[in-house]
């Protein structure tokens, strides 16, 4: 059975950090890339940072280039968000996906097959 499972989101104060986790199981991580996508009350959802289980290359969106870092365990089939820096408009929940790996990043959520349940972020002013 695959599974996605985030943890990690919480409250904080404007400038503050929080790091998420999304732990996979049920297919071989290392095919896949990992995406990080988010979520706000009337928004679509929007692609964050993904990358690529197998060599490790890294995307950011505009928004959070600078501020948000994305890296990936391996050994625990694990890839984490470190958010630093975050706003307001940050808040959301917060979703990990999966997609088969074809050489190209992207964050087009359209490509990702495998979704977790989300954790919500959210962060006052």
């Amino acid at each position: 059975e695959v599974q996605l499972v985030e943890s990690g989101g919480g409250l904080v104060q404007a400038g503050g950090s929080l790091r998420l986790s999304c732990e996979a199981s049920g297919f071989t991580f290392d095919d896949y890339a990992i995406g990080w996508f988010r979520q706000a009350p009337g928004k679509e959802r929007e692609g964050v940072s993904c990358i690529s289980s197998g060599d490790g290359r890294e995307y950011y969106a505009e928004s959070v280039k600078g501020r948000f870092t994305i890296d990936s365990d391996n050994a625990k089939n694990t890839v984490y968000l470190q958010m630093s820096g975050l706003k307001p408009e940050d808040t959301a929940v917060y979703y990990c996906a999966a997609a088969p790996w074809v050489g190209i990043l992207t964050l087009d959520l359209y490509e990702y097959i495998y979704w977790g349940q989300g954790t919500q972020v959210t962060v006052s002013s």
